[in-house]
C-alpha cells in the first residue's frame, strides 16, 4: 500500500504566456511603411481618437487625456529615414509579448501630455518606486506563465489547476503592490491615480471575494490526499487514511543482510508536461473520491474568466514603456554618455542640444565598444533652419538624423540623448532622405526628389520639423544651387524649424533665417573625419586646400617645385 499527497505540483507544467488574450480588444498592430506608401512623414498615425469617457479606458500612466485604442497604427515614413524603427526594434527586444511598438508611434501634441509622463519617468528615477513596479511586472509575468502553461496542457484538471494558480498570482501580485505603494511618496499624476485606484480595486468586494474564492478552491485541493493499491495491472484508489507508512520497519528488517555500498535502484521519473493514460485515469478517480473540491475548481474557471481588472491589465501594458526605455537607456549612461528630460517649446523656435548623438548609430558603436561622438546645436531669435555642409561621411546625415530623433523621441514624452535640450513640440515631423528608384512609378531620381519635397512643401506648417537630407545630388551643380534656394526660400516662408544637408556650399548663407554647420576633419590630417559638426560659415574651399597642402599640391608648393 502506498500513501500519496496530490497538491500543487502534482500534475503541471512550465512555459511562457503571450498577452494576446488578455490585451486583445485593446491591441492596435503596428505596420511598417514601404516605398510605395504616400511619401509625407506625419507624426500623426490615423485611427486616433481623444474621449472623454475615463470609464472606457479607465487609468492610464501614458495618456493624461484619455484615449481609445487605435483602429491601426503604421509606422510613420520618417521612421526608416531617422533610423527610429532601429531604435524601437532595440528598446522593445524582449518585449514582444507587450505590443509597445504603437506608443512609439503616436506623438503627443500637447505639453502637458509629454509633461505628463515626464514626472512618471522621474518617480520610476527613485529606488523605493521603480522595485515595486518592477516587482509588480514579474509578478504578472508569472500570472502570464501560468496562463500560457492552461493553454498547453490537454488534459482539462491540468488547464484548471494552471488557472487557479494563475489567479492566486494575481490577487497576490495586486495586494503586494498596493502594500508597496502604501508606503512610498509618488509626485506624477499618473503612478499617484494608480495607486488610489489599485487601493479602491483591493480594498472592492470584487477583489476580495475573487482572492478568497481562489484561496478556498487552492486550500481544499491542498487537503486532497489519497492511496492506491496496485496488484498485478488493476489500481484501485482510495482516500488515504492515515495508514501506516512501513518504509522504516521495512528498511531495518532489511538493514541485517546489507553488503558493502548498496547499489541505486532508484529510477529517475520522467517529467513530461501532460499526463499519460495512467495518470489520468488515476487522477478521474481522484476526483470522484473529492468531488466537492474539484467541483469548486469547476465553477472558478466557469466564472472566473475575465478576472484581470481592466486599469491593472492597462497598467502592466503601459508601464512596459516607461520599463523598456528605462532599461535601454543603461546602454548608454553605462559607458558616460548622457540622456535629459527636454524642455518642451510649443511655438518658440529656440531651440538646442548639447553632447547629443544618433540613438541607433550610438547602439551600434557601443555593442562594438567604439566611441560616441557627440555633437551640440542651436538656432535662436529667427533662426530657423541648420544647414549642414562639409566633407562626405563626416557627420552630416548623422546630425541630420539626431535633430528629426530628439524631435520625435520628445514628442513621446521620453528622455533624449544629450546633456541638455530645448525642443519644438511639432505637429509633423517631414523627412527627405534618398531612395532607391521606384521603377513601378516610372520616375527618374530628380523628378522622385521633386514630387516629395513638394509634398512637403505642401503640408507642413509654422509648427512642422522638416530634414532634407542631400536633396537634388543626381543633377548638376547649378540646378542643385537653383533648387535649393527655392526649398529653403518656401521653407522660411512658412517659419518651419529643420536641417538641410547638402553639398552647396552658398545655400548655408542664403538669408538670416539660415545657420550654417561644418563637418570638420583633423587638423594634421584632413582625410580623417572627427565627426564633430560645428556652427560656422560654410568654406569648401578650406577643405579642399587642406587635402591639397597635405599632398604638396597648393600652388605655392607647385610653383616652388616648377621655379626650382
Amino acid at each position: 500500500m502506498v500513501g500519496l499527497a496530490v497538491n500543487r505540483g502534482g500534475f503541471l507544467a512550465n512555459g511562457p504566456w503571450s498577452v494576446d488574450d488578455l490585451w486583445a480588444e485593446s491591441e492596435a498592430p503596428m505596420t511598417r511603411a514601404t516605398d510605395q506608401d504616400e511619401h509625407v512623414s506625419s507624426g500623426r498615425p490615423a485611427g486616433l481618437a481623444v474621449t472623454a469617457d475615463r470609464s472606457s479606458v479607465a487609468v492610464s500612466v501614458l495618456f493624461a487625456t484619455p484615449i481609445e485604442a487605435p483602429s491601426a497604427v503604421s509606422e510613420p515614413d520618417f521612421f526608416t529615414d531617422l533610423n527610429l524603427d532601429q531604435i524601437v526594434d532595440s528598446v522593445l527586444i524582449g518585449r514582444d509579448g507587450y505590443h509597445l511598438a504603437p506608443f512609439f508611434a503616436i506623438a503627443l501634441h500637447d505639453r502637458a501630455e509629454v509633461e505628463y509622463r515626464h514626472e512618471v519617468f522621474r518617480d520610476l528615477q527613485r529606488r523605493e518606486i521603480i522595485d515595486a513596479v518592477r516587482d509588480f511586472a514579474h509578478g504578472m509575468e508569472r500570472m502570464r506563465e501560468c496562463l500560457e502553461h492552461a493553454k498547453k496542457r490537454y488534459e482539462r484538471l491540468q488547464q484548471q489547476a494552471w488557472f487557479l494558480y494563475a489567479i492566486c498570482c494575481y490577487c497576490d501580485t495586486v495586494a503586494a503592490f498596493d502594500t508597496a505603494l502604501s508606503t512610498v511618496d509618488i509626485n506624477s499624476a499618473g503612478l499617484d491615480a494608480v495607486r488610489e485606484h489599485v487601493r479602491g480595486y483591493v480594498a472592492s468586494a470584487a477583489f476580495t471575494e475573487l482572492r478568497d474564492e481562489a484561496r478556498a478552491v487552492q486550500d481544499g485541493l491542498d487537503q486532497v490526499r489519497y492511496t492506491m493499491q496496485i496488484k498485478g495491472s488493476h489500481v484501485a484508489v482510495l482516500r488515504y487514511a492515515d495508514q501506516p507508512d512501513y518504509s522504516t520497519e521495512i528498511a531495518a528488517t532489511f538493514d541485517k543482510f546489507a553488503r558493502g555500498e548498496a547499489r541505486n535502484y532508484l529510477v529517475r521519473y520522467r517529467n513530461d508536461d501532460d499526463l499519460n493514460h495512467v495518470e489520468a485515469q488515476v487522477l478521474d478517480l481522484v476526483v470522484r473520491l473529492y468531488p466537492a473540491e474539484f467541483e469548486a475548481l469547476q465553477r472558478l474557471c466557469d466564472h472566473r474568466q475575465g478576472y484581470v481588472e481592466t486599469t491593472v491589465g492597462r497598467f502592466d501594458r503601459e508601464i512596459q514603456f516607461y520599463l523598456a526605455y528605462l532599461d535601454h537607456m543603461k546602454t548608454f549612461t553605462s559607458v558616460g554618455l548622457s540622456f535629459c528630460f527636454p524642455e518642451i517649446a510649443e511655438t518658440d523656435k529656440a531651440v538646442h542640444a548639447t553632447d547629443t548623438f544618433d540613438l541607433a548609430l550610438a547602439d551600434t558603436l557601443v555593442r562594438a565598444k567604439e566611441p560616441v561622438v557627440c555633437n551640440d546645436f542651436h538656432l535662436e531669435d529667427r533662426e530657423r533652419i541648420l544647414v549642414v555642409s562639409g566633407p562626405n561621411q563626416g557627420g552630416k546625415t548623422t546630425l541630420a538624423r539626431t535633430f528629426g530623433q530628439l524631435h520625435h523621441l520628445a514628442s513621446l514624452g521620453l528622455p533624449v540623448p544629450g546633456r541638455s535640450a530645448r525642443l519644438l513640440l511639432p505637429d509633423r515631423l517631414f523627412t527627405h532622405f534618398e531612395r532607391r528608384e521606384n521603377l513601378a512609378d516610372l520616375r527618374g531620381k530628380l523628378a522622385d526628389d521633386l514630387v516629395r519635397i513638394r509634398e512637403i512643401l505642401t503640408h507642413a506648417t509654422a509648427s512642422s520639423v522638416v530634414v532634407l537630407n542631400e536633396a537634388f545630388t543626381s543633377t548638376t551643380l547649378e540646378d542643385s544651387l537653383f533648387l535649393g534656394k527655392r526649398v529653403l526660400e518656401r521653407l522660411t516662408e512658412l517659419d518651419v524649424l529643420g536641417v538641410y544637408v547638402t553639398f552647396v556650399d552658398e545655400l548655408a548663407s542664403l538669408n538670416d533665417a539660415i545657420v550654417s554647420m561644418v563637418s570638420t576633419v583633423e587638423a594634421d590630417n584632413p582625410a580623417v573625419r572627427t565627426y564633430k559638426v560645428i556652427r560656422r560659415p560654410a568654406d569648401g574651399r578650406s577643405y579642399a586646400m587642406a587635402i591639397a597642402d597635405k599632398y604638396g599640391l597648393t600652388y605655392e608648393q607647385l610653383k616652388g617645385r616648377i621655379g626650382s
